[in-house]
């Protein structure tokens, strides 16, 4: 089985849309990103300033129109029984390619989303990683200096949030410890407590959505743990919950696993969800959308796969 998976919010290069820029399938997607960014997608990645890109708003929308508009040009070859699950935001674009959502709806829910999130986070929140420190290790750290996990992944990598200056402040003592540390792009504290007043609001829309079934064919996992989704309903609570609560894609991995998925493709944005696939299941044969330098060559790799 193949399995898709959708991308989060980190570094947006200018190149994400080059791949299916001129791709007519693609077209739709673009205009209704344009419709909730106020620009078309493809001129803002390529002149807008980076602080601009990974401001929260536009990091989403920006996000969630890749890895649709990539879905779009392959999804006539996607004729078997395909898994597909998101990373963060990359959530809001599995539920559309599963059949739940059209991309208009998708991106309207995620501009929503990204409001919502930002009137709860306040302007001071930052994510930041450590890899390298067990769970004992980080424990004591993460209580001294108020943050929280946000992500936990495999190989001891997790993404930490909280206030901006308490997640830089943690990095730095990490680092004395051995670990190997950053900040992220994203200046909002997604996954923590700290984005708790968005989640009521966020599953009212959600709940309110003009969404179907699941389609045939289309298995969906929730990103957050690997739990398979069968029934919208029963799950837009744990989709709108997921914005202020730790995400395990360590766990969701495994889920693929025992789901019987033996190719995965990345349709990022970026290559960072093949990578730790590869490193959590290295007999899976694992591939990123943006390693591919034509749409064609992509095509031909799914209808072989």
């Amino acid at each position: 089985m193949l399995a898709l998976l959708c991308g989060g919010q980190g570094t947006l290069s200018d190149k994400i849309f080059d791949l299916v820029a001129e791709q007519p399938a693609a077209e739709p997607i673009f205009a209704a990103a344009t419709t909730v960014l106020g620009a078309d997608p493809r001129e803002f990645i390529r002149t807008r300033a980076a602080d601009e890109l990974s401001a929260n708003h536009s990091s989403q929308i920006l996000t969630v129109t890749s890895t649709l508009a990539i879905h779009a040009c392959i999804a006539d070859l996607l004729t078997a029984e395909t898994a597909v699950t998101g990373y963060s935001v990359g959530e809001m674009a599995a539920w559309s390619i599963a059949g739940i959502w059209t991309a208009d709806e998708a991106l309207r829910l995620t501009d929503i989303r990204a409001r919502l999130m930002e009137d709860a986070g306040g302007t001071d929140g930052r994510l930041g990683y450590v890899r390298g420190l067990d769970g004992a290790a980080l424990a004591p750290l993460l209580a001294k200096h108020g943050c929280e996990i946000a992500i936990r992944n495999p190989d001891l990598l997790v993404v930490i949030g909280g206030a901006e200056r308490d997640v830089i402040a943690l990095c730095d003592e990490a680092a004395k410890h051995g670990a190997r540390t950053g900040l992220l792009a994203v200046k909002i504290a997604s996954h923590t407590s700290r984005l708790a007043a968005a989640c009521k609001p966020l599953q009212q829309t959600l709940d309110a959505s003009r969404h179907t079934a699941i389609a045939n064919g289309r298995v969906l996992l929730a990103g957050g743990d690997g739990e398979r989704i069968f029934s919208v309903e029963s799950a837009t609570a744990k989709l709108a919950r997921r914005v202020a609560h730790p995400i395990d894609w360590t766990t969701m991995l495994e889920a693929l696993a025992e789901l019987g998925v033996t190719e995965v493709l990345d349709l990022g944005p970026g290559h960072a969800l093949a990578e730790m696939m590869r490193a959590s299941q290295p007999s899976m044969r694992c591939y990123a959308a943006d390693g591919f330098r034509t749409i064609d060559g992509l095509r031909k790799w799914i209808a072989a796969a």
